[in-house]
């Protein structure tokens, strides 16, 4: 899969953030999709134990995607990023998927002013984490 990636030109740094996106969307259905399933009556009389299952198997796709992210993007595998940077924007593409999937799966859900700030401060941590 990364071997194919790559030979559409996709930098290390590019294909990096792209696993990490399509990582974050899966992993954001597998933990609150089936909260939405419930919601729509689809997943109410689920017993735990299948709505488990359900979420290991989308977060199985998860893991597709999200390992291959760290391994091409971890500078000790020759990469550009560190532990340090992987994690932090790995945070901020989670809360941004995760904002994008409440605001049309879930309504009311609304973002309040702590929740600017908090964003405005990753913005923060990734600027410090990226500095030289």
């Amino acid at each position: 899969m990364v071997s194919s990636l790559t030979s559409f030109g996709f930098s290390p740094a590019i294909l990096t953030i792209i696993l990490l996106v399509v990582s974050n969307i899966f992993m954001t259905f597998a933990w609150y999709g089936h909260l939405k399933l419930g919601q729509a009556g689809i997943s109410t009389n689920w017993p735990l134990i299948l709505v488990i299952l359900f979420s290991w198997g989308i977060a199985l796709l998860e893991y597709m995607c999200q390992v291959p992210a760290n391994r091409i993007g971890f500078e000790g595998n020759g990469g550009p990023y560190s532990l340090m940077q992987l994690k932090v924007m790995q945070e901020v593409i989670t809360l941004v998927v995760f904002v994008i999937f409440c605001s049309f799966a879930f309504q009311g859900f609304e973002i309040k002013w702590n929740h600017y700030l908090a964003f405005a401060l990753l913005i923060g941590a990734v600027y410090l984490v990226f500095m030289k």
